[in-house]
């Protein structure tokens, strides 16, 4: 079993002159409940290397028990540290890939054309993709077989235009998760904020923030499984 994890390259809040990147905790929890599966994993990134961390995703109330396990794991912070040019994966040597979230995938990921051919090879191919929190944004310019946005028709979440607003950052954003999804046709939902809630629609896998991200990792193992 083989996993493809995507992380954003992209550190800058808009124009705001604060860091951003990808969230500690969507990438924490998937890593270890894929690992504790047996998986094998490897993370790519836009530039390769160190993905950018959010700052915010590192403070005291954002920490779990995913999170603190990482900081105890000297070969999840190896492979963090050096992850793989995305330009060099093929969704062929993967059997599912997985987009952690964080706001720095709204700007790179999202207008990636590496991204957006790779997760439609994916898809194509009848492998699983997930996406959680802001990464649902990545869906953006993915086409289905018929050329019609991936999305539309399918049931997806992402973070809510409510928790962008209690973030403060509706102002900052390239766009909205929610509205995107909505405006590309996805039949979208949400659950409470900051509650977990995740959707399968097929080979699709969506959850709505950082509280979704165990949930969704464990629905992309189920359909491995």
């Amino acid at each position: 079993m083989k996993i493809l994890m995507v992380l954003t390259s992209h550190d800058q809040l808009g124009d705001t002159g604060r860091k951003t990147g990808f969230w500690l905790e969507e990438f924490a929890a998937p890593y270890f409940a894929f690992k504790d599966a047996g998986a094998q994993l490897t993370l790519a990134s836009p530039k390769g290397g160190q993905p950018p961390l959010d700052p915010k995703s590192d403070e005291p109330d954002a920490q779990t028990a995913a999170t603190e396990r990482f900081r105890k794991d000297s070969a999840a912070q190896s492979a963090l540290a050096s992850t793989a040019l995305l330009s060099s994966a093929r969704a062929e040597d993967y059997d599912a890939v997985f987009y952690p979230g964080g706001h720095g995938p709204l700007w790179d990921l999202a207008e990636d054309k590496i991204s957006i051919a790779l997760i439609e090879a994916f898809y194509k191919a009848g492998k699983p993709v997930a996406a959680v929190c802001h990464a649902p944004g990545v869906l953006r310019h993915v086409k289905g077989a018929d050329g019609q946005p991936l999305v539309k028709g399918k049931r997806v979440t992402g973070f809510t235009n409510t928790e962008e607003e209690a973030v403060q950052l509706t102002k900052v954003v390239p766009f909205l998760v929610e509205d995107m999804l909505k405006e590309k046709g996805g039949v979208y939902s949400k659950g409470a904020d900051w509650a977990s809630y995740v959707l399968t629609d097929g080979l699709l896998i969506t959850g709505q923030n950082p509280a979704s991200s165990e949930a969704a990792a464990q629905e992309l193992l189920a359909k491995l499984h």
